[in-house]
Parts: structure tokens; C-alpha cells; sequence
């Protein structure tokens, strides 16, 4: 078993990594032979050289070995390196791991990031018990899974990785004898066999479907059951904390929710089937979850009446099934349980197929709905509780009834989104066709409110069943009589919210709503919402306009009155991904911080709760970075005790793939959003001097940004030339194509791989381009004050130190020696020495300025845990850019044989799982 020294907290970080990678070279040389293993250490010991002792012999004798390689070693390199950083992940996980447990098997104080802390921050800030009881009355936090178009790792890969990382879990958890270190040994071994013999790249693209498979995946790993037990940890805090908690269930505080299947945006493969389909996904996995949990604890709870006393609504219970055999007569749990079985499995077949699991012992009708399943769940707790057999119910029973509570039939809320120009050209082929001579789309914005109001007044639809409609409004039409049918079979929280990309109008909200009310999602006549109408702000004109457009639309009595049936709450939701593409990383922030204020204001005038829903990626130029941290930023009133926030791509598995770390990194999100909601931050008002800074730095940062990207002549061709944004489109990595129209223009690409591209190339430009020269212009208006005053906002001001966080980060994992090289890509000399020199420029002011306001000497200062992590990994991570590199060439060139395309997207996978948060 690891133990801790506290002398070097590191040095079972050091032992895990050197086991793996020992037994990872053993599997290399028993496959692949020992002048390959030979190859692959000698690469191995030249990049940790260089990169310990900064020796750049090393790196000229690393050029050299790499440049070398014939085709099938540069294969057998890739995939080494590949699998190195994916051990070197597996143990750093396990590390953080290992400090948590040992935090709290001291006993010290509650770590930041619990909600044991918030509550001691609470109480030291004096918040009324009133106040905490009401957050948990009032929440909603819901972590929403998007299928991501860079994601790629296989789950068959993901399964390996799982495997190993149980095993060395075990390594930490049992004290074991000699005998049984040496088992596990050979148990890793054997797993690391297999995943470096399991193919790393898919045969063919995924489809939606696929993608659905793989998000639900998570549910099995982690969800289903560390949502239950987080519940419970909270409800003990709680109780522990204030009585009125003592015996009470907290409401459904946490939710899950997903894209995955319906997001439509961009994506043809999402259609009315699909959907479908992803419903009976969903609830297939949620009801086979419910029958395993019902099995074992029918098994386990065998109870005779004949020594313990039982309530009458049990004993009803019971009496309603048949028993099995006479000599389980008196054991009326097993009955009633067994009973509750085959209803569940009727209600299977009719909402999801027949199970696999096992059959019941005898027909029974189908429940109605979840909250029937869970009414006779609650029957069989009550009579535990109040016959002196409550530890019973606290068991397995206690973590069942709060999934079904969770989960419902459903599983999770899936989202329908859809851009705005499908609804008008469908609403405005609606119009055309129910009323002869409208044409809606030569209407101005307030002809278009004028005449979408008055059709949402009347109950009259516009469609016709008679009629044959264009293929687009088909389809929309289709997608919209699939979200309603959902909603009669498994209840209105399947399909709870429809989001509007590129919203920039009030009509674009009402759009929706007339589309809703096409298939009785919204009634005029009930002036009743089926669906919350969410739109999306997302490029920085978008962002600026967003509370303006929401002002006008509140004003709005029918809207308003519709907005009363969905408990006066409003859902808006900010693209961090869109804007960043559009502006650049500083001004982006800066105009959803500002759109944020704006917001709060004009909803509090409105008096209608606002609930923000944070298009946050995985990479820091896509608005990732720590959760915590992140809601902690938000200003004042921002956080209304709910919150969403996307979670994509590698992110997903980095964070939910291990149940503990799963279930830690879903109570930071409740515990943060507690913190935000409760406590009275500083950030509330910042300095206004603070604001004015902000407003320099980014009209600096946007005009640089703009400057290279939009305005360069040719720089088009320089990005697509030096990064592998071509060859992701045939890398099988996701449903949707990579760029929304058949062009290569910046516009047109999706911010995703737009993203991925620049941090496959080790540039990371999203993350940071603009920063220096708006520093550098700041500074030279306002001189050393200006540094001072950067300096504070730094030190007092989260928004601010988040987001140069983040920046340091990102700066930390680029290169611009390696990112040299894939600007040797770029076949035009002059287009190149005009491009790379301005991006390494920009890049050697951004770090000078980031390091002047920190006050730091290096990158990662400040970070000393993700310093170390990324030390140990970039000699890993190197030679796989050296490689990737070489493969372009030839790629490009024209060698056409299957080892070098192989090749590159082998390195693209491996690149991608050793930055962790690329895309």
C-alpha cells in the first residue's frame, strides 16, 4: 500500500507513474520486439534531458532521432507516447485522489470546494439559517453533457484507462501482503496489454446515436449512483448543521441534464427519430438501473412479519402480488419489492423495449409515471422507519428513492436547440402558407413582433396536415411534435428547455413560441408554457444587445404572463465559445461579465428570477477552466441559487469517469453556487477605476485580436495550413462537421475546432492573443500607475485574477519552438514570416505582462500542483508534436500510404489526451 510522506507528498505520485510506465515498457518490448522498446526509451530519456536540464543538444539529438523514423517505428512511437500520457494522467488522478482521502481521514477543517466550507463561510459571514435553508429550497445546478466534435477517445479506450485506474485505486484502499502486490501487479499488466493492443482510432465516424451510447456511459460510472450518495452527504451535513434538517429530504436541488441528441444546431443527423430514440436511450438506462437496485434489495431485505411489525399500507402493498411460494408469506417486503418489480418492468417494455434483466415472476400493470414508482417506494420507507428497522431504509432503499427522484423515467433533461434562421425561414413558410400575400421576412423587427404577437394570442395553428412543406420546415415541424410526444410518455422534465442560437431579437423568442404552440407546448388560451424558451447570446455584438433584448421582452404582458407559468424564471444562456472566436479571449470575458450586470438589472426591474446558463468548453479560449472558481467570478447577483453549465469533450471523462472524483467535482458545483448565492463578495461592486481599466484592456485586446485574424491578408490560408484543422474533419471523432457551411472561412467554423486546432499546434492562441499588446498600450498611457492599479485588480478582484489564471495556464502549455514548426507548414515563405513572427511576438508580451501584474518569476507560480503536472507530462508530450509535425509533411505532400494518414491521427489523439482540456 502507498503511503504518505509528508516530507514529499510526491513521491507516491513518482511511484505510480514509474510502475506504469515500467510495466507500459515491458508490454512494448514483449509486442513489438526490443530494438522498438530500445527506440522508444531513447526518445524517452532525450526529451526528459532536455526538458529537466534544458540541454538543447538533447532537443537537437531528440530532431534527430524523430526525423529518422521509418514508418511502422513512427507508429509504434506515436502510440507509445500516447499511452504514456494517458498513464501519466491515470496517476496524477489517483494522486488527487490520495490527498483528498487523506484530508479528510485527518479530520482537518473542510476543504475548499465542500459544502461543509461554504456553511462554515456562512456562518462566519453571519448568513441567517433562514437564508441557507432557502437556496436549498430555491436551487438548480445542472451539469449539461454536450457531445463534443474534438472529443477523441474511443470508450473502448476509456474502458482500459477505467480498468487500470481501479486497479491502482486498490493499491491505495487495501493494505496488501507481498503475494498480493505481486497479483496486482500482473492484474495491471494484463490490463495494460489489452489497451495497448485495443485500436485508439474508430473505423468509421460516429453517429448521434454513438455519441448518445457514449454520454450515457458516465451514468453507469459515476452518475446513477454518486448523485444519490451526494445527496445524502448533504442531507447528513445539513441535519448536523442546523436541526430544522433533521429528518427532512432536500428537493431535487441537482440535476443532470444533455445536448446529446438534441442538438440540432449545425448538426443534420439530429432529426425527430433521433430524438426518439434518444429518449428511449435514456430511459432504457434509468429503468435497468431501477430493476438491478430493486432486485438486490428485494434479496436483501427478508423481513418476516411474524418478528417485526409492519404498517398496513405495506401489508396492502404486498397483498396487491402474488407470493412467490408459501414459505415466503411473511416476509412482506420481499413481496411488495418483488411486486414494485414488475411494474417497473412492465412500465420497460412499454417506454424503452424490453430489458435485459431478468423477468419478473408474474405480469403487472405499468406505473403511470415516476412519481407512482417512488409513492410505493416511500411506503415501504415509512414502514421501515416507524417499526424500528430505520437503519433499512437509510441503506439501498434511501439511495433508490432519491434517483428515481433525480433521474425520473428520463434520465436526464435533454435540450432542443436549434439557430434562429431555421425558425424564421420555418415560421415565415408557415405565415406565407396559412395566411396567402405575409411576407414575414421582408418585415422589419417591430412588423415581426407585431405580427408574431398576435399570432400567439390566438389558439389558431398555422400548419396544415393537408399540406406538403419544404424539407427544413418538415423536419423542424417533426422535431417539435417529437418534443410534445415526450412529454405525454415520460413527463414535461425529459425535454425541459429549447435554446435559440444566435439570438439577436426579440422575434427570435417569439418565433419559438409560435413554433411551441404548433403542437400544444404553449397555450394561449391557458396562457400556459410547456417549455422554458431559453435564448443563446453568443458573438460580442450578441452579448452587448442581450439585456436590451430581454428588456423589450419582458415588457412584453404576453410574455410575461407566459413567463408566470414557468415560475417567473427566465433562462438565458452565454456563449463563451462564439464570442471568444469573434473577439478574442480578454474582450470576450470582459463582454459576458458586462452582459451579466446588464442582465441582473434589467430582471430585477422586471422582477423575474434569472438563471444563466454558462456555454462554458473544455480549453480555457472556449471559457473552461475550474469550476469553482469560475461561479466565484460571476458578479453580484449573477448567481440566483441556479445555475447551468455545459460540460464537453475530454472534460466529461477527466472529471466523471471515477466515481469519487466524480461525486467531488458535482458538490464543488453545489458548493460553489451556495458560496455565490450567499455571501456578500467584494466583486459585487468592483472599483469603478477597475471597470474603466477593463474597458481599455479590451478595446486593446479586441482591436489586436480582430487585427491578425480578421484583417490579415491570408491569414485564413496560414491557419488552415498550419494546424491540422483539415485532417480533423477525417479523424472519426463526431457527428457534427467541423465548419457550419461548406467553406473555409474563419466565420464559418465552429469555435470547437477552431480551438482544437491551435492547441494541437501548441499555439493556443484562443487562450491568450491580445493580452499584451492591451497591456503594453495601457501602460504606456498611464505608466507605472497603470501597472499598480492591474496589480490590485489582481489581488482584489476574482474576475479578474480568473481570468489571468486561466491565461497562465494555457501560456504554460504552448511553445512556440514546437509551434515554430507547424508554421514551416505553411508553403507560402512570405505569408509565413509575415504570420508566425507577430503570433510569437504577441506571445513573448502577453507572458511579460502576465508575469508584471502577478508578480510572479515563472509561469505556474502561482499553480505549483498543475506546474509539476505539466513538467512530468510535456516530455511525453513533445515528441508526439516533433512526429505530427513530420507526418504533415509527407501527408500534405501526397503519400498516399495508410501508415502516415493513420499516423497523424493517431497524434492528433495523442496530442489531445495529454493537453486534457484541448478543445
Amino acid at each position: 500500500m502507498n503511503t504518505l510522506n509528508e516530507q514529499d507528498k510526491d513521491s507516491p505520485l513518482r511511484e505510480d507513474t514509474r510502475l506504469l510506465g515500467r510495466i507500459l515498457g515491458d508490454t512494448v518490448r514483449s509486442q513489438e520486439g526490443e530494438a522498438v522498446f530500445g527506440l522508444i526509451e531513447k526518445i524517452r530519456k532525450t526529451s526528459i534531458r532536455f526538458h529537466r536540464d534544458e540541454d538543447f543538444a538533447a532537443r537537437n539529438e531528440l530532431e534527430g532521432l524523430l526525423d529518422d523514423l521509418s514508418r511502422e517505428d513512427t507508429i509504434h512511437v506515436v502510440r507509445a507516447f500516447s499511452y504514456f500520457s494517458h498513464l501519466s494522467n491515470i496517476a496524477e488522478d489517483q494522486h488527487h485522489i490520495r490527498r483528498s482521502r487523506l484530508h479528510l481521514r485527518a479530520g482537518s477543517t473542510p476543504r475548499e470546494g465542500s459544502v461543509a466550507h461554504a456553511l462554515d463561510l456562512a456562518d462566519a459571514a453571519k448568513v441567517p439559517r433562514e437564508k441557507v435553508r432557502d437556496f436549498f429550497e430555491n436551487a438548480l445546478i445542472s451539469p449539461v453533457l454536450t457531445a463534443h466534435p474534438t472529443e477523441v477517445q474511443r470508450k473502448s479506450i476509456l474502458t482500459c484507462q477505467l480498468r487500470i485506474a481501479e486497479l491502482l485505486d486498490n493499491r491505495d484502499r487495501i493494505q496488501m501482503t507481498p503475494d498480493e502486490l505481486a497479483q496486482s501487479e500482473e492484474d495491471i499488466r494484463r490490463a495494460v496489454l489489452v489497451l495497448w493492443e485495443t485500436r485508439m482510432l474508430r473505423p468509421s465516424k460516429l453517429s448521434v446515436t454513438d455519441e448518445v451510447a457514449n454520454g450515457l456511459s458516465f451514468y453507469g460510472y459515476t452518475f446513477l449512483r454518486e448523485v444519490p450518495r451526494l445527496y445524502a452527504r448533504l442531507e447528513d451535513i445539513l441535519a448536523s448543521h442546523d436541526d430544522k434538517w433533521k429528518d427532512t429530504e432536500l428537493p431535487e436541488i441537482l440535476r443532470m441534464g444533455s445536448w446529446i441528441g438534441g442538438d440540432r444546431d449545425g448538426n443534420p443527423f439530429v432529426t425527430a427519430d433521433v430524438l426518439r430514440k434518444t429518449l428511449r436511450m435514456q430511459s432504457q438506462v434509468a429503468f435497468s438501473f431501477y430493476l438491478d437496485e430493486l432486485y438486490r434489495l428485494s434479496a436483501g431485505i427478508s423481513l418476516s412479519s411474524a418478528l417485526v411489525q409492519m404498517s398496513d399500507e405495506l401489508k396492502a402493498l404486498a397483498d396487491a402480488y402474488p407470493s412467490r411460494s408459501s414459505h415466503g408469506e411473511d416476509e412482506l417486503y420481499r413481496r411488495a419489492l418483488r411486486g414494485v418489480y414488475a411494474r417497473v418492468h412492465a412500465t420497460t417494455c412499454l417506454l424503452a423495449g424490453t430489458p435485459l434483466n431478468r423477468a419478473p415472476d408474474f405480469p403487472a400493470e405499468p406505473y403511470a409515471n415516476a412519481e407512482a414508482l417512488l409513492a410505493d417506494l416511500d411506503i415501504v420507507h415509512r414502514s421501515l422507519v416507524d417499526n424500528g428497522t430505520a437503519d433499512l431504509a437509510h441503506g439501498r432503499l434511501r439511495m433508490l428513492r432519491r434517483a428515481v427522484r433525480v433521474f425520473g423515467f428520463h434520465l436526464a433533461a435533454i435540450d432542443v436547440r436549434q439557430n434562429s434562421d431555421v425558425h424564421e425561414r420555418t415560421v415565415a413558410e408557415l405565415l406565407a402558407v396559412a395566411r396567402p400575400g405575409t411576407d414575414y421576412l421582408a418585415l422589419d423587427e417591430e412588423g415581426r413582433i407585431a405580427l408574431l404577437l398576435e399570432e400567439l394570442g390566438t389558439p389558431r395553428v398555422l400548419s396544415s396536415p393537408a399540406i406538403t412543406y419544404s424539407e427544413e420546415t418538415e423536419g423542424e415541424m417533426a422535431i417539435f411534435r417529437a418534443v410534445a410526444e415526450g412529454h405525454r410518455l415520460l413527463g414535461p422534465a425529459c425535454i425541459p428547455h429549447a435554446i435559440i442560437s444566435k439570438t439577436d431579437g426579440v422575434s427570435d423568442m417569439l418565433e419559438l413560441g409560435v413554433l411551441l404552440k404548433e403542437v400544444g407546448l404553449l397555450s394561449p388560451h391557458e396562457q400556459k408554457l410547456a417549455i422554458n424558451i431559453v435564448p443563446l447570446f453568443e458573438t460580442i455584438g450578441d452579448l452587448q444587445n442581450a439585456a436590451g433584448i430581454m428588456d423589450r421582452l419582458m415588457s412584453t404582458p404576453l410574455y410575461k404572463q407566459l413567463l408566470a407559468s414557468r415560475k417567473s424564471t427566465q433562462e438565458c444562456m452565454l456563449g463563451y465559445s462564439d464570442s471568444n472566436k469573434d473577439g478574442g479571449f480578454l474582450t470576450s470575458g470582459w463582454e459576458l461579465y458586462k452582459a451579466e450586470i446588464e442582465l441582473v438589472s434589467v430582471f430585477r426591474k422586471h422582477d423575474i428570477r434569472l438563471r444563466l446558463f454558462h456555454g462554458r468548453g473544455g480549453s480555457v479560449g472556449r471559457g473552461g477552466g475550474p469550476s469553482y472558481q469560475a461561479i466565484l467570478a460571476q458578479p453580484g447577483g449573477a448567481v440566483q441559487a441556479q445555475i447551468r453549465m455545459t460540460e464537453q469533450g475530454e472534460v466529461i471523462a477527466s472529471k466523471y469517469s471515477n466515481p469519487e472524483v466524480g461525486r467531488r467535482n458535482l458538490e464543488v458545483l453545489v458548493a460553489a453556487t451556495m458560496e455565490a448565492t450567499l455571501l456578500a463578495h467584494p466583486d459585487a461592486a468592483p472599483r469603478p477605476e477597475y471597470l474603466q481599466a477593463m474597458d481599455e484592456l479590451s478595446d486593446h485586446a479586441f482591436k489586436a485580436f480582430r487585427n491578425l485574424v480578421y484583417e490579415t491578408e491570408g491569414f485564413e490560408q496560414y491557419f488552415w495550413e498550419s494546424t491540422v484543422i483539415s485532417e480533423i474533419a477525417n479523424l472519426n471523432i463526431g457527428s457534427r462537421p467541423a465548419s457550419r457551411k461548406k467553406s473555409t472561412a474563419i466565420e464559418d467554423l465552429r469555435a470547437i475546432p477552431w480551438v482544437f486546432s491551435w492547441a494541437q499546434s501548441r499555439v493556443m492562441l484562443p487562450g491568450w492573443y491580445g493580452f499584451g499588446s492591451a497591456v503594453n498600450a495601457y501602460i504606456e498611457k498611464h505608466g507605472q500607475s497603470g501597472l499598480e492599479l492591474l496589480q490590485a485588480m489582481h489581488k482584489e478582484w476574482s474576475f479578474f485574477a480568473t481570468q489571468l489564471s486561466n491565461m497562465d495556464m494555457v501560456l504554460a502549455k504552448s511553445d512556440m519552438a514546437i509551434a515554430s514548426r507547424y508554421a514551416a507548414l505553411v508553403k507560402d515563405e512570405a505569408l509565413r514570416n509575415a504570420i508566425f513572427p507577430r503570433i510569437k511576438g504577441e506571445w513573448e508580451k502577453t507572458v511579460e505582462a502576465l508575469l508584471a501584474i502577478t508578480g510572479h518569476a515563472e509561469l505556474l507560480d502561482g499553480n505549483p500542483l498543475l506546474k509539476r503536472s505539466i513538467r512530468n507530462r510535456f516530455p511525453y508530450l513533445d515528441p508526439l508534436n516533433h512526429v505530427q509535425v513530420e507526418l504533415l509533411h509527407r501527408f500534405r505532400d501526397g503519400n498516399t500510404d495508410d501508415r502516415v494518414r493513420r499516423g497523424v491521427l493517431l497524434s492528433i489523439n495523442g496530442i489531445a489526451g495529454g493537453l486534457r482540456n484541448s478543445g
